[in-house]
């Protein structure tokens, strides 16, 4: 047993437990290295459950109870099928402890051969961190630096960022400069003269305020005769309001309404004379203007529908667009989020990291996997020895138990033989007959041996089967386990009675 504690106590030093170098079999154990050597066991076999589980023994007898029966049932969902309880870990004894341990030691994960072959000093550890952390960067996407979260936007030089700002502003100052410049030319190109006569001169002052009742305008005050998109580009992008501005115009179109009014009842006045064919003429002139007023509501129209598809396939795209972005926003703080976690954990691995190389360090760098290999080989082959020896001495038994039987059926039959024939002799003289007495005495003497030395084997076979009861109950520690209930029973009564107080206090 003391190799197989050596084996199970070096597992538990590589799993985490700190185990001092006395101790040396699994029976030196207190029930405080128990409890944090089965925790240390439980976070490396599982851990999920493991990290929920304190590895220090609380102070409180209540909370040590509730402990001890958490580490019973997460051995328990880890697949030990033995008894266990919280008296497992608070009152141990010596082979249900190491059955455990066995157990838990089989569970831990088990490291590869290159592993165990591989150097140890800390420049290999050194360049096996660098190599793992540039194989995690590698298996990670690559991101533009427009795309990645503010926290990885640090690593971006500010020299590139201002030269992204500059060139987005020069950008748009462009686009703008092109766009204020295209509109200018639609307005232009709009507000030009054409050559007609006096009657298509009205026709198109008249369309001129038809369009004007749509929300066509112009700037500098000059009224458009046609109105195209490119006005309502300019009026939603380029006009700004401001009061007097706006006062003179409305000023100015107002004196131009009343001008256009009076020149308007003068030709009234001026055509009076000729009335007749006046009204023919204006009668034509209003045909033509409504013919082209139809024939540019007409023109209008064929604009108008693939202009309001148009407009109506932008805006849903807009809306799937802003859907798509709200749902990538609510990805990206998501993300954000598991970062910070990961970072969280991360450092705490790290962390966790620097204390296990610590304690790697402090461990002997002499015993290597071989020697535990050799060790294995001499307990195997211990085993087989003493299997071999077991099997010879059960077939010698056998051997001696048949021929005790055999000599004990000669003995009995040459008795019979031998009582027959003396007592026949033995009526007729009479030292054959002292012969006869001493022979029976003798048989019955010999009987008597042989069943005291039966005897005396029964009972060397009772006395070994005690001695191993007494060491069993002895590895079972029960004297120290009854103190230490008795201790514990007397700490719970001092608990009691003082949340007695505190509830009569209360």
């Amino acid at each position: 047993m003391e190799e197989v504690d050596r084996i199970l106590i070096h597992s538990l030093r590589q799993a985490g437990t700190d185990i001092d170098e006395d101790v040396q079999s699994v029976k030196q154990f207190t029930s405080e290295l128990i409890v944090e050597a089965v925790v240390k066991c439980l976070r490396v076999i599982d851990p999920a459950l493991g990290n929920g589980l304190s590895h220090l023994l609380p102070p409180g007898m209540s909370a040590r109870f509730r402990l001890g029966m958490s580490l019973a049932q997460a051995c328990q969902d880890v697949g030990f099928k033995g008894e266990i309880g919280y008296q497992t870990f608070l009152y141990s004894n010596e082979p249900e402890i190491r059955s455990l341990f066995m157990f838990l030691v089989e569970k831990l994960p088990r490291e590869s051969a290159d592993a165990s072959d591989q150097p140890a000093g800390k420049s290999a550890l050194l360049q096996r961190s660098i190599a793992a952390q540039i194989k995690a960067q590698l298996s990670v996407p690559w991101l533009p630096p427009s795309c990645r979260l503010p926290i990885h936007r640090k690593t971006q030089v500010p020299q590139h960022a201002y030269i992204l700002k500059s060139r987005a502003k020069e950008y748009r100052s462009r686009k703008k400069a092109r766009l204020q410049k295209r509109v200018e030319e639609q307005l232009r190109a709009a507000a030009q003269p054409r050559p007609d006569t006096h009657g298509a001169t009205r026709s198109t002052s008249d369309l001129a305020e038809l369009l004007q009742s749509f929300g066509g305008a112009s700037t500098g005050g000059d009224v458009l005769t046609k109105g195209t998109r490119f006005t309502h580009t300019e009026k939603f992008t380029f006009t700004q309001p401001q009061s007097l501005g706006f006062n003179s115009s409305s000023l100015t179109i107002s004196n131009a309404e009343k001008e256009n009014s009076v020149k308007m009842k003068r030709q009234t006045i001026d055509l009076l004379p000729d009335a007749e064919n006046n009204l023919l003429k204006l009668q034509s002139l209003v045909e033509a203007s409504s013919k082209r007023v139809v024939h540019l509501a007409s023109q209008w129209e064929k604009h108008r529908v693939p202009l309001i598809d148009e407009h109506r396939r932008l805006k849903e795209l807009c809306s799937n667009r802003e859907s798509e972005s709200s749902r990538k926003l609510s990805e990206i703080k998501d993300l954000h989020d598991k970062i910070i976690q990961s970072a969280e954990e991360a450092k705490k691995k790290e962390s966790l990291q620097k204390q296990l190389q610590t304690e790697y360090e402090t461990l002997s760098k002499d015993v290597s996997r071989s020697a535990y290999t050799m060790r294995i080989l001499e307990i195997v082959g211990n085993i087989k020895k003493q299997k071999e020896e077991i099997t010879k001495i059960l077939s010698d038994t056998k051997e001696l138990q048949k021929e005790i039987n055999s000599l004990t059926g000669k003995l009995d039959r040459t008795f019979a033989v031998t009582d027959e024939l003396v007592f026949k002799d033995a009526k007729k003289d009479e030292s054959v007959r002292k012969s006869y007495k001493y022979l029976a005495a003798l048989h019955e003497n010999c009987t008597q041996l042989i069943q005291t030395i039966e005897d005396t084997g029964t009972i060397m076979r009772e006395i070994r089967d005690l001695e191993e009861q007494i060491e069993t109950e002895n590895g079972k520690r029960t004297v120290s386990n009854l103190e230490k209930i008795l201790e514990d029973y007397k700490a719970i009564r001092q608990e009691n009675s003082a949340l007695a107080a505190k509830i009569r206090e209360g």
